[in-house]
């Protein structure tokens, strides 16, 4: 049985959603606190970035959030966090929001996104490893979960260290 998915990006209503979906997708609310100093950052924040997909009733199910990071110094995306409720996980909600997501990203002219992450789920939208176009963090990672992607195939991705938005702490 299929599901199917409304992905929209969230309102100001979601936010309490937002942050229920991930506290119940993570064992500790570290990423729900990140959501919630993310969207606090004038500099990260980018209105229309913070995509849902919801159920058949509305309810917000699953959340792909996407905020300022830089590669060295070209802008770019970080796709961080994601989450599905545990009952909605590996039922399409997740790839549904993070989809809507990079459609969002690409429609608002972005060009690139890096993700760190599981290296068996994010290829499946176009992530390759990171490392492959010289791109790294200044914190030690398994070279396949650091991955990235380029929106717009008239601008390769850029090499360089990211830098993420300071609410991250990296």
């Amino acid at each position: 049985m299929g599901n199917i998915w409304l992905s929209r990006a969230e309102t100001s209503a979601d936010m309490p959603a937002i942050r229920d979906i991930n506290l119940a997708a993570f064992p500790t609310p570290v990423e729900a606190d990140l959501v919630d100093s993310l969207r606090a950052d004038s500099t990260a924040w980018i209105e229309g970035l913070s995509l849902i997909a919801a159920d058949e009733t509305g309810r917000p199910v699953g959340h792909a959030l996407l905020t300022r990071c830089h590669i060295d110094t070209t802008p770019a995306l970080c796709l961080a966090p994601c989450a599905v409720r545990p009952e909605q996980q590996r039922t399409g909600a997740g790839t549904a929001a993070i989809r809507a997501a990079l459609d969002a990203a690409r429609s608002l002219g972005e060009r690139h996104v890096v993700v760190l992450g599981h290296p068996a789920y994010y290829p499946r939208f176009g992530f390759t490893p990171a490392t492959d176009h010289g791109i790294g963090l200044t914190i030690d990672v398994p070279d396949d979960a650091l991955m990235a992607l380029s929106l717009d195939a008239g601008h390769p991705l850029p090499s360089g260290t990211v830098h993420y938005a300071a609410a991250f702490g990296i």
